[in-house]
C-alpha cells in the first residue's frame, strides 16, 4: 500500500530515472497530475495534460461504453455496445460532445496555455493507477497521433489483465504494483482524498 499520491510519484520517478533525455511527463487529471508533479520534479521533465474522457451509455451515463481523448482518438466496448444496441449516431454525437468538454477542460486545466507536444519526444503517460485500463488505452492511442518517438505508460498500481491490454497499446508499460486482488485503485493508498481541479491547475502552473 502506498502512503499518498506523492509516495507513489516518488516510487514512480525511481523506476522511470534512466528516462531524462528529450522526455516529456503527460499526466491524466485529476489524481494522475500529483503522480506527474512529483514525478515530473525527480527527473526535471515538464510536465503536460491529456483529458481522456468515458463515452456512456444511453440512459445510463454512469456505464461507460468506451472513451475518447485528443482530438477524437476512441476505445469502443464493442461488446456492449451491441448488447445495448447503442447506435452509430447515438455514439457520433456523444463523441462529439465529449471531445468539446476534453478542450473545454484542457483550456481550463492549463489556464489557457496550449499543451505540449511530444512530437519525436518520448511520452511517459502517467496515473495514479489502471482499472479497467480505458482510459488509459485511448489516451495512448491520442499521443501516439502526435508522432513521439515512443509512448511509455507508467503507473503505481494495476491488475495484471489492464498490464497485458495495455502492453498492446504502449511501447512499454510500468507496474509497480499488479495485486491479484483487486477492487478499485483507492484500495492500495492509504490516504486517497479526490485530487481539486484547483490543485491540478496550481500543480501544472508550477511547470509552465
Amino acid at each position: 500500500m502506498f502512503k499518498d499520491r506523492k509516495e507513489a510519484g516518488n516510487l514512480l520517478a525511481s523506476e522511470l530515472s534512466y528516462l531524462k533525455d528529450n522526455s516529456v511527463i503527460v499526466a491524466i487529471p485529476r489524481g494522475g497530475v500529483v503522480i506527474g508533479a512529483e514525478v515530473a520534479k525527480e527527473l526535471k521533465l515538464p510536465l503536460t495534460i491529456i483529458v481522456p474522457r468515458k463515452i456512456g451509455a444511453p440512459d445510463n451515463p454512469e456505464l461507460a461504453i468506451g472513451a475518447v481523448a485528443g482530438e477524437g482518438s476512441t476505445f469502443l466496448n464493442e461488446r456492449i455496445i451491441k448488447t445495448l444496441g447503442v447506435t452509430n449516431e447515438y455514439l457520433t454525437e456523444e463523441i462529439r460532445h465529449q471531445v468539446e468538454e476534453i478542450k473545454r477542460r484542457e483550456k481550463s486545466y492549463l489556464r489557457g496555455k496550449k499543451s505540449l507536444s511530444v512530437e519525436d519526444k518520448i511520452a511517459i503517460l502517467v496515473d495514479d493507477g489502471l482499472a479497467t485500463g480505458a482510459t488509459a488505452t485511448v489516451a495512448v492511442r491520442a499521443l501516439k497521433e502526435q508522432n513521439p518517438e515512443k509512448v511509455i505508460l507508467a503507473v503505481p498500481v494495476a491488475p495484471e489483465e489492464s498490464k497485458l491490454m495495455l502492453g498492446k497499446e504502449a511501447d512499454e508499460v510500468i507496474v509497480l504494483q499488479t495485486p491479484a486482488m483487486f477492487y478499485a485503485v483507492g484500495q492500495f493508498y492509504q490516504f486517497f482524498e479526490q485530487t481539486t481541479d484547483e490543485e491540478v491547475k496550481d500543480l501544472l502552473e508550477e511547470f509552465n
